[in-house]
């Protein structure tokens, strides 16, 4: 399959078009008819967050700009929010345990700390580390399939808008069926 044609709002920034003005405008009454029509909203969860709330104005700025804003894509945005800003809590969790660790060895450089502490610490602080990577870079894998499904949902709906003008039906067609 080749590349999806472009939308009608693409085809008019052109300002050229080898279809035909039934053509495109059949093709805006399809396009048009793939989205609800009903108003994104934003989840009180996201709203009482104050980085996935951010983030919701900014896609939805976005998917306005593309005219995609539409409550078929509600749950994933939402859903995108809460892990975008989960990723921000679980990497300053990973910088506090990093300015842990070093003001671990400079206790243990000045000797205010025994080896067997230091190295008991140390160890528990990294697994810790690990542990919060961990978890970012799941949360990260959850964004990026929501992006790629959410992105090919708007493809899929440009790719459902027929490419060619249907023909109207002939009364001779009837007659030999």
């Amino acid at each position: 399959m080749g590349r999806p044609s472009d939308s009608t709002k693409v085809i008019e920034m052109k300002g050229r078009s080898h279809r035909t003005k039934a053509e495109l405008e059949q093709r805006k009454q399809h396009e048009e008819a793939s989205l609800s029509k009903i108003k994104l909203k934003e989840k009180p969860e996201v709203k009482a967050n104050e980085r996935a709330h951010a983030e919701f104005l900014r896609l939805k700025r976005l998917l306005t700009a593309i005219e995609k804003c539409d409550g078929l894509y509600e749950n994933a945005i939402n859903r995108y929010c809460l892990l975008f800003a989960e990723c921000f809590e679980f990497e300053e969790k990973c910088e506090q345990f990093y300015d842990g660790v070093i003001g671990l060895e400079e206790s243990w450089a000045n000797g205010e700390i025994k080896d067997v502490e230091y190295y008991g610490l140390r160890t528990k602080m990294q697994s810790q580390i690990i542990a919060l990577d961990k978890q970012v870079m799941a949360k990260r894998n959850m964004m990026l399939a929501i992006e790629k499904e959410h992105l090919m949902t708007i493809a899929a709906a440009l790719r459902s808008v027929p490419k060619k003008q249907e023909k109207k039906k002939d009364k001779n067609d009837d007659l030999f069926s």
